[in-house]
């Protein structure tokens, strides 16, 4: 209400479309009920195929203003053992729960916390310099 005061003291608003005018919220009241917006399955791409062993698989999806700090792990909302089959993702790797003395833990080790370590997302843009990479023998297709 105050926004609306100022830019009528200044002449700049006026009364004639008052009714148009809606806020940060869409026109709900504090007191509405939010709408459960729809829940987003995050497959933008099929997965690209590995090419050598043990290389961690690429992010077949968007990331953007992914969190992943020591409190807060969005990977994890779809990806962990309780949440992968709801979402149709990928269930974390058991090496995942190992700590670096071997030992196997209950919850994701420290050292396997942030995923983007390891895990890109995976894209179809020219390379920047040239690659004769091939993949090992066994990889190829037969």
């Amino acid at each position: 209400m105050k926004a609306i005061f100022l830019l009528f003291c200044l002449g700049l608003f006026n009364p004639v479309f008052a009714e148009e005018l809606t806020g940060l919220g869409g026109g709900l009241k504090p007191d509405d009920p939010t709408p459960m917006p729809e829940q987003r399955k995050w497959k933008d791409q099929e997965p690209l195929e590995r090419n050598y062993v043990q290389q961690p698989p690429l992010i077949p999806h968007t990331i953007d203003n992914y969190e992943v700090n020591m409190k807060v792990n969005k990977c994890l909302t779809c990806h962990s053992w309780a949440n992968y089959k709801q979402n149709k993702a990928t269930k974390l790797s058991t090496t995942h729960f190992t700590n670096r003395d071997g030992i196997d833990l209950a919850t994701v080790s420290g050292r396997r916390y942030f995923c983007m370590q390891c895990h890109v997302p995976q894209t179809d843009a020219k390379p920047l310099v040239e690659n004769t990479f091939k993949p090992i023998q066994s990889l190829q297709p037969q």
